[in-house]
């Protein structure tokens, strides 16, 4: 790693590349959305990635993805990558080009950036400090094949990254709609990494209530889920933060928390039936800032462009303690009427979407169904 990068105990620090301004899953895929490259342009033009805290994402090396992934599952990316096309053993035994993983121009080379970021960020994180990479967060990879639009597991790598510094207590909080399973699979035998996944219940790769995702799945014994309803709120995300999230985070001392802030949970995402608004998310972002010398936030999640673009960079203004706007001014107004989405919630966007970053807060009732959820996850 160059001595001559910036130190995130310093400032934060925000890992991007251009890689993602022109690469897409296809057409039809939820991911054919700008999603980024519409990050990095909307901070850039509310003047939050001035000076030193942008760094361009390196590109894992086949060898750095072996610290977790299979060599041979690696190189059949690679492969892939170069015939753009997978042969019948490559869609059976790795997953590549079915199931919503598609073979795209850069299906090695944008996602071993995104592992990349998360890689560097292990190292930079070595002293403590900040870094935020939202093209980070594939949570869904396994160690030998592709899952849920995942490639490689960067969130598994940047755990790795940081217990190669020496950390001994790494904590993973996972808020995507869908079960970080990934990593929680990845993990289960480690007694150094505990990992927590809210996300909707029922919802893909949830089995049942004692499998994957399932209130009762400690995996290996580290691992705690809390699986919520449709319509989930921003009250009922708060009291499982505070009855919840907060003591288990209090309880287990982490030297590192790395929080995967996916943002289909939010009520404009079409892949979720979860009412959140993004104030809700950047709310948790400030709960867990603080509570361990380092903190790694990955983006995720997130099928609507303009909740992605509002969402994330506004994930990054709270790491910052920027003031967020109440109205954007036009530079940054522009940029978000230029998205498109061929999505139906696409055609007629409302106003807020191009002239405000905050969503208003979606409060609600606290159900009973989500008020039994803490006292389960406490228990060992």
């Amino acid at each position: 790693m160059s001595e001559t990068l910036p130190d995130p105990s310093v400032r934060p620090l925000f890992i991007g590349s251009e890689i993602y301004r022109g690469s897409s899953y296809g057409s039809r895929h939820p991911l054919a959305i700008p999603r980024v490259s519409s990050v990095i342009d909307l901070c850039r033009a509310l003047g939050w990635l001035e000076g030193q805290s942008y760094i361009d994402s390196p590109r894992a090396t086949p060898e750095e993805l072996a610290r977790f992934h299979d060599p041979d599952y690696v190189a059949a990316v690679l492969q892939v990558e170069a015939s753009q096309e997978a042969d019948a053993f490559q869609k059976q035994r790795y997953n590549l080009g079915v199931n919503g993983n598609p073979v795209y121009p850069e299906i090695f080379r944008r996602p071993a950036t995104a592992a990349g970021a998360s890689i560097l960020a292990g190292r930079l994180l070595s002293k403590g400090g900040i870094v935020h990479s939202p093209a980070s967060g594939t949570h869904h990879a396994l160690r030998d094949r592709a899952s849920g639009f995942c490639y490689f597991n960067d969130p598994v790598l940047a755990i790795l990254s940081l217990l190669d510094q020496g950390i001994e207590r790494v904590f993973y909080l996972d808020v995507d709609a869908h079960h970080g399973d990934g990593v929680q699979i990845a993990f289960e035998q480690e007694p150094r990494v505990f990992t927590l996944s809210i996300h909707e219940d029922g919802r893909w790769p949830m089995r049942s209530e004692i499998g994957t995702g399932g209130l009762l799945d400690r995996g290996g014994g580290q691992a705690r889920n809390l699986p919520v309803p449709p319509g989930f709120n921003d009250s009922e995300l708060e009291f499982l933060m505070e009855s919840a999230v907060l003591p288990l985070i209090d309880t287990f001392e982490p030297q590192a928390i790395v929080l995967q802030c996916g943002c289909d949970a939010l009520a404009d995402d079409p892949l979720s039936r979860l009412d959140l608004s993004n104030f809700a998310l950047w709310r948790v972002v400030r709960q867990v800032m603080g509570l361990a010398p380092r903190l790694f936030v990955t983006g995720g999640g997130g099928y609507n462009p303009w909740s992605v673009a509002r969402c994330w960079s506004g994930v990054w203004a709270t790491l910052n303690r920027f003031e967020v706007p109440g109205i954007l001014p036009p530079q940054a107004e522009r940029l978000l009427r230029e998205l498109t989405w061929r999505h139906s919630k696409g055609r007629n966007p409302p106003e807020a979407w191009f002239t405000t970053l905050a969503d208003r807060p979606r409060p609600g009732p606290v159900r009973p169904e989500v008020r039994g959820l803490a006292p389960s996850v406490l228990t060992a």
